[in-house]
């Protein structure tokens, strides 16, 4: 882990592997990276080193996604 990966989740007060998908799925992206100070290619590369996906889902009216953590 980079030194600042561990002064962002210092900051943030959780792990990375936490916080950033949770703050994609909320504000997106462009939003996280910003909200983060770092730039987005910084946040992608911390994404593919954290082995972290990120999938684009299109549902249609009515549809719902309910996402399951496995323990």
């Amino acid at each position: 882990m980079t030194k600042l990966m561990q002064r962002v989740a210092k900051e943030q007060q959780q792990p990375l592997e936490r916080l950033l998908p949770e703050m994609i799925n909320d504000i997106g992206f462009s939003a996280t990276a910003k909200e983060l100070d770092i730039n987005k290619a910084t946040l992608g590369y911390w994404l593919l080193k954290l082995g972290i996906r990120v999938q684009r889902v299109a549902l249609a009216p009515g549809e719902t996604l309910e996402i399951k953590r496995l323990s």
